[in-house]
């Protein structure tokens, strides 16, 4: 979700993570929800992958692996990453995810921190975590928790992992 400083661009770009996992209730996903008072009331349609804005050149995988770790204080898990392509949010903002095998616990989850002037016409900057919390959830629930323009995306790796049981059945 963190941006970069800097000048505007034609066409704003973020890259992210899906962390996926085998959990007790089945195919879990790890997402992340928005710090600062103005997500503090928010929950369904609020949440995220890990990810944030990466540079004209820069290399989007590397920029999602980056981005996790800032945003769950976790370096992203090796292995490799299943593409899970592009999406185009309301905003206009491009977001381009990864899924990766991995686990982590959410309670320990410390992510970076971003300016806000708080409240509003005060003058008075607070800092504020760019991810208040993390949590598991299963496809279902992370389709209903999801900033909408990001549901893809899970669609997506639930239709990848089908399609690699499905060829494990046949081989």
């Amino acid at each position: 979700m963190s941006g970069r400083a800097g000048g505007s661009r034609a066409r704003a770009a973020s890259a992210g993570l899906l962390l996926h996992r085998r959990g007790p209730r089945g195919l879990e996903v790890l997402l992340v929800h928005p710090g600062g008072p103005l997500w503090a009331s928010r929950d369904l349609g609020a949440w995220s992958l890990p990810k944030g804005e990466y540079e004209d050149g820069e290399d989007p995988l590397q920029a999602a692996r980056r981005e996790f770790e800032e945003e769950t204080g976790w370096p992203a898990p090796d292995g490799e990453p299943l593409d899970l392509g592009e999406v185009r949010l309301r905003s206009g903002k491009r977001v381009r995810a990864w899924a990766l095998e991995g686990d982590l616990d959410p309670a320990r989850v410390s992510s970076n921190t971003f300016k806000l002037e708080w409240p509003p016409g005060s003058g008075r900057k607070q800092a504020f975590p760019e991810v208040d919390r993390a949590a598991w959830f299963a496809p279902e629930e992370a389709r209903a928790r999801l900033n909408p323009g990001q549901v893809p995306f899970v669609e997506r790796l639930v239709a990848a992992l089908e399609a690699r049981r499905d060829q494990t059945e046949y081989d």
